[in-house]
């Protein structure tokens, strides 16, 4: 405690000491005739009063005249020449020095009185302007405008829902609508424009946008503002009053239109950078957004990519739910605990479904897994539509899960004892069961422990453990982990400021606000076939920022299957920008799309280099074994760069080892590059008068292909012939030994209905099985087949005493084919 008393008293003395030589300095330097001005009634006193001289302090003012007369006479004649001067320097020295070191303190406080009076000066303005203007008269609402207001709340209410019928909130909006209710007129036309749950309409929606965007309603300003960017609805494409209208929008405190103007201020659309102006937007809204975040963390928006589920078609959500719903109810509590978990949060194949998550909860529960006691304990805790929030419920489901060391249940233990939850506030165990949770990897633990250390709630503030934890926390993707880092950077605690790292951090939470929801319906419309609904309402999501969006916008229209435009040239114009946007967020595969749109040419001019420089950019960041080949072909052919098989192998191999599915054409292209490399290894081979052969002959080379191409389906065709086989040989010197008659005649079976002998193969088979010391002398001859008892015939097999011509002559005039053969 001595030190710090300590360092007080010295902070005192040296203010003390400041405040003098400022007042001295404020005084300024006295003159000559400034010496001569009458001496004041206080001053006089201080000079004719002896004890006054010895009783004054530092901060009386000292004349000049008084310090002659104070000081000791000075005998000119014992004095050196010269000592005069130098004496009347050092005592100029000693007046002025320490005026000079406060001369900055003294210009800062007299800058900071001019800058209080003029704010004194503007306050007393402003209240002059007020006070002249007439009072602000309140209007009551009518019983219609407070009919329409409740219409559109109850409206709205109904569509941010994920299970209420849509078109009961659409009839509640017309009826709003009916009474000239302006936020409702703008959600109609929106829906006609975006022909979400309604038909296309897009001058109507032009009409009634520019109608309420003279009357100052942002989300007009906001609808105008898309219209000008896309060009619909029989407005040209004008990015100049696109801007204008989202900065209205914006000013308005429109969420989308603050998004979209955050977005052009990130990257430039139009605008200057400015990572602060994008700051300022983004920052208003990740509030919002982070303000309504529950214990749930929020349904779970899928960003599907339609390019990559093209490519990587993956299994389907329906099906795989289907299996675990089979699990599920034949006892299976791991498959109970994923259902519940699915319809929990809400998934690409399934909506959120708190209902069923409890049942699925409970049977786990039931069967004593932990994971299904905390839970039902989040459940309880947050409550829902179909669940009414019960603390007390969720303390008993948390203490049982929390005992089995769930996690889980230990972090819901924590939040009810650090909110005060139906238990009593205390922040020791809170951070008890926090410091548990985090233990195990839980991301609610991590993110706790995290804004405690942060806001120094029942412990001592630490930026760096709350940046620790806020960091772990984002590994599993919490919005608020997000946020609190975004804040951290934003205003440089437990860090250095960083205007980049704020502007992404609140870019991520801003995308996950509920008007994310969008893209699901986009898809769906999509996987219904509505491909016009589902483009304009990517296109909507693309203007505020989504990259998924702009990519699956561009998708859309390069694959001709937008209907809107009905003009070619237009729908590339339009997909290059979109690929270019969604490049510029780092999405590989959209560089790669943008590579092949300066390579062609299409919605742009060719040019190979910046083409090459996105495939470069898309291989060496992302990894694209797509971008890979390209390049490996602009090294082959020279286009844009430099020609060099060398690394184009290097580049196609590269590839290969990348991805699974290039290996075939990249096993072409290798071949091509070798029969290339053969081409130019003969033209500096003596044979290289091949290539310079006569014009003519040059001119007709598809007539010459065209005859060797036929000479070698000749070949071909000559080597493929039927091949007629030899008769056979009657007797061969060396036969392995006759197996006995019965197994023959068993082992060749004989269609009864045919009956006649058998092939001459046949034959020539059997004779094989003659021994070699009988072969001269006997020979297998068929005889007509006779019918057994059962029905049933088999050829009888005898031996003869004839020649070897004699059975070679009845082998060869038996010389049908068996069809049984």
């Amino acid at each position: 405690m001595r030190l710090p008393s300590m360092m007080c008293i010295l902070m005192l003395l040296v203010l003390i000491q400041c405040s003098q030589l400022l007042r001295a300095e404020l005084q300024g330097p006295l003159s000559e005739s400034a010496s001569a001005t009458p001496i004041t009634e206080p001053e006089a006193v201080a000079a004719t009063d002896p004890h006054s001289q010895g009783g004054k302090t530092d901060g009386d003012e000292v004349t000049t005249a008084e310090k002659d007369a104070n000081a000791p006479p000075v005998d000119s004649s014992s004095s050196a020449p010269g000592s005069n001067d130098r004496k009347a320097a050092k005592l100029k020295e000693t007046e002025f020095a320490p005026r000079t070191k406060v001369m900055p303190a003294a210009l800062f406080e007299r800058l900071w009185n001019d800058s209080l009076l003029k704010q004194q000066k503007l306050k007393a303005q402003i209240e002059a302007i007020e006070a002249r203007q007439a009072p602000a008269v309140v209007v009551e609402r009518t019983p219609e405008q407070v009919e329409a207001e409740s219409l559109y709340e109850n409206a709205m209410e109904m569509l941010t829902k994920p299970r209420t019928d849509k078109r009961v909130a659409f009839t509640l909006l017309r009826k709003a609508a009916a009474f000239k209710h302006p936020k409702a007129r703008a959600e109609l036309a929106m829906a006609v424009l975006l022909g979400h749950w309604m038909s296309f309409d897009f001058h109507h929606a032009a009409d009634e946008f520019e109608s309420l965007a003279n009357d100052g309603v942002p989300e007009a300003h906001l609808g105008l503002g898309f219209l000008y960017s896309v060009g619909v609805g029989g407005k040209n494409v004008s990015q100049p009053l696109a801007l204008l209208h989202y900065t209205l929008a914006a000013l308005g405190d429109n969420t989308l239109a603050q998004m979209a103007m955050g977005y052009r201020y990130l990257y430039g659309i139009n605008v200057p950078i400015s990572c602060e102006k994008a700051l300022i937007q983004y920052k208003r809204v990740a509030k919002k957004v982070a303000t309504k975040v529950t214990f749930s963390n929020g349904p779970m928006v899928h960003r599907v990519k339609l390019l990559d589920e093209l490519e990587n078609p993956g299994s389907h959500e329906t099906e795989v739910v289907d299996y675990y719903q089979l699990l599920a109810d034949k006892g299976d509590v791991q498959s109970q605990i994923g259902l519940g978990q699915l319809y929990y949060q809400g998934g690409k194949a399934i909506q959120q479904d708190h209902q069923k998550a409890l049942e699925y909860f409970t049977l786990a529960a039931n069967a004593g897994n932990a994971i299904g006691f905390a839970f039902l304990g989040k459940l309880y805790l947050e409550g829902s539509e179909q669940i009414k929030a019960d603390n007390e419920t969720a303390f008993k489901y948390f203490s049982k899960a929390s005992e089995m060391g769930d996690p889980v249940g230990q972090s819901g233990l924590g939040l009810m004892y650090l909110k005060g939850l139906g238990v009593p506030k205390d922040s020791i165990k809170a951070l008890s069961y926090f410091t548990q949770a985090a233990d195990q990897g839980w991301v609610d633990g991590q993110l706790q422990l995290g804004t405690m250390y942060f806001t120094g709630n029942g412990v001592k503030t630490d930026y760096k453990l709350a940046l620790k934890y806020f960091n772990l926390a984002t590994q599993s993707g919490h919005v608020l982990a997000y946020y609190n880092l975004g804040v951290m950077h934003a205003y440089g605690m437990g860090m250095l400021r960083s205007c980049p790292a704020a502007v992404e951090f609140f870019k991520n939470v801003a995308e996950r606000g509920r008007w994310s929801n969008r893209l699901m319906h986009a898809y769906s419309d999509y996987k219904l076939n509505r491909v016009d609904e589902a483009f304009m309402q990517y296109s909507l999501m693309a203007e505020v920022g989504y990259e998924v969006a702009q990519s699956n916008a561009a998708f859309l229209l390069d694959r001709e299957e937008v209907h809107v435009f009905n003009d070619r040239h237009e729908d590339l114009i339009r997909a290059f920008y979109y690929w270019k946007r969604a490049a510029g967020q780092g999405y590989s595969a959209a560089q790669v799309k943008l590579g092949d749109y300066y390579y062609y040419g299409w919605g742009t001019k060719t040019d190979f280099e910046t083409a090459a420089a996105l495939y470069r950019k898309a291989s060496e960041q992302q990894y694209n074994a797509q971008a890979m080949f390209n390049l490996g072909y602009m090294h082959e052919q020279g286009l844009g760069m430099k020609k060099d098989w060398h690394l184009a192998k290097r580049l196609y191999d590269l590839a290969a080892e990348t991805s699974v599915d290039a290996k075939v054409p990249v096993t072409i292209a290798l071949f091509k590059l070798q029969m290339l490399a053969k081409i130019e290894s003969i033209k500096e081979s003596p044979y290289r008068f091949i290539f310079y052969m006569d014009e003519n002959i040059a001119a007709n080379w598809d007539l010459y292909m065209i005859t060797i191409l036929t000479l070698l389906l000749g070949i071909i065709m000559y080597t493929r012939r039927p091949f007629q086989q030899p008769e056979p040989v009657a007797a061969q010197p060396q036969a392995p030994p006759q197996p006995p008659v019965n197994d023959v005649a068993a082992a060749v079976p004989v269609n009864p209905a045919l009956g006649a002998a058998p092939s001459s193969a046949e034959a020539g088979a059997s004779a094989t099985f003659v021994s070699a010391p009988e072969a001269t002398s006997t020979s297998t001859i068929p005889e007509t087949p006779k019918a057994s008892s059962g029905g049933s015939s088999r050829p009888t097999v005898t031996t003869s005493s004839s020649s070897v011509g004699t059975s070679s002559t009845s082998t060869s005039s038996s010389n049908t084919l068996d069809p049984t053969d």
